[in-house]
């Protein structure tokens, strides 16, 4: 049997930093990854750049059902904290929009610098370890390919159920069941939507054009871009409004966010001046032929009655959907909900029913917006933990 001061399963990025805090103590940590490959989120955000933060973080910008719990993580360990370990690697980044935070290389120099980071501090790493029992008399004793392990605190890291095809799975729930700790329900957060058959037929046409809109949803709004797929809609003014989404819900979308249709209409009262024609100047050729041929009626603009007027502002400005459901965990970004928080200690991550017991990152029932919001939670809680462990 292998003794450590700290288990933690799961190499992402919540697990890593919480080792790396935990090393710095001088604790002997052991870190068991059940891949060959350590960082695999990391390695694929950002469509290979790693979006590894935000500047504009801020509790508001989760979604937990306990809206406190991540305000002390989050102020422990900022976004200015992470530019810290990134500049002292001399890692190259960006601002993409929105605060987003890239790299200008690759994201495997922020997996470069994890590791780094771990060698530094002591950590052992062992890769292609499936963990098969855990149990605690004393200590955690954790069983894994005929291996024993035991240790006086144990760190659950491995993350939620989105996009099987790299791993995920329900262990961490699993844990906690075991262990007595409750959950919250679990669903795919930050994932395109799909259309029933008949609008899918409706909508083909659109496949592939993007729109500017402001989208909303439960009073929660979005600006960003809108894209028509094969299947629904996706593109990141979806994905964000999809963590707030119920199945049965509709989506409001503005498609002229950036005018007052009312007032372009009584400026215009007067003109000979066809519809589409001033719509072209503020929407695609393409949707609005569409639309055209859909859902509104081209016209002369000074023919337009007052009731016509009302209900092209409300086509335009509120074009109600409703969404068949989601693209699921095979295409979710994130999970909504898991490990419920009231269950942990906001301070430590260690769990109140079991002494030693830490959950953290992805695996708790906080989830962040599109942008590199989900890595900081990884970051900070990785961090926190890594103080007490």
């Amino acid at each position: 049997m292998s003794h450590y001061d700290v288990i933690i399963i799961g190499a992402g990025a919540a697990g890593l930093m919480c080792a790396i805090e935990a090393g710095k103590r001088g604790r002997k940590v052991l870190v068991l990854e059940r891949s060959e490959k350590v960082g695999s989120k990391i390695l694929i955000s950002g469509g290979g750049r790693c979006n590894f933060t935000n500047l504009h973080v801020s509790p508001d910008c989760y979604i937990s059902s306990n809206k406190h719990f991540a305000k002390s993580a989050l102020a422990r360990y900022t976004p200015l904290d992470f530019l810290a370990l990134i500049k002292k690697h001399k890692i190259l980044y960006h601002e993409k929009k929105l605060g987003q935070l890239f790299c200008d290389g690759s994201a495997r120099q922020i997996v470069a610098m994890l590791l780094a980071e771990c060698d530094e501090a002591g950590v052992v790493l062992e890769r292609n370890i499936n963990v098969t029992s855990l149990s605690k008399i004393e200590e955690f004793l954790v069983e894994a390919q005929s291996r024993t392990y035991s240790a006086k605190s144990l760190v659950i890291a491995t993350g939620g159920r989105s996009i099987p095809k790299m791993g995920a799975t329900d262990f961490g729930y699993r844990v906690a069941s075991q262990f007595g700790i409750a959950c919250t329900e679990c669903a795919p957060g930050l994932v395109p939507f799909t259309f029933s058959d008949e609008l899918l037929e409706s909508f083909s046409y659109l496949s592939g054009l993007a729109l500017d809109v402001e989208l909303s949803c439960h009073a929660t709004t979005f600006r960003e871009h809108l894209l028509f797929t094969h299947r629904g809609l996706s593109g990141p003014s979806i994905l964000q409004i999809s963590s707030y989404w119920k199945p049965g819900d509709s989506i409001e979308v503005n498609l002229l966010p950036e005018i007052d249709l009312a007032e372009l209409l009584e400026q215009h009262r007067d003109s000979s001046d066809m519809l589409k024609g001033i719509l072209l100047n503020y929407l695609p050729k393409r949707f609005l032929q569409y639309a055209f041929s859909s859902w509104v009626k081209d016209k002369q603009l000074s023919r337009l009655t007052a009731k016509e007027k009302e209900s092209l502002c409300a086509f335009f400005h509120s074009w109600a959907l409703t969404p068949g459901g989601t693209e699921g965990y095979r295409k979710a970004e994130v999970t909504l909900g898991g490990v419920s928080v009231d269950e942990l200690s906001s301070q430590t991550f260690e769990t109140r029913k079991v002494c030693g017991l830490y959950f953290i990152g992805e695996v708790l029932d906080v989830t962040g917006w599109l942008g590199g919001y989900n890595f900081q939670w990884a970051w900070s809680s990785g961090y926190c933990a890594g103080q007490f462990v």
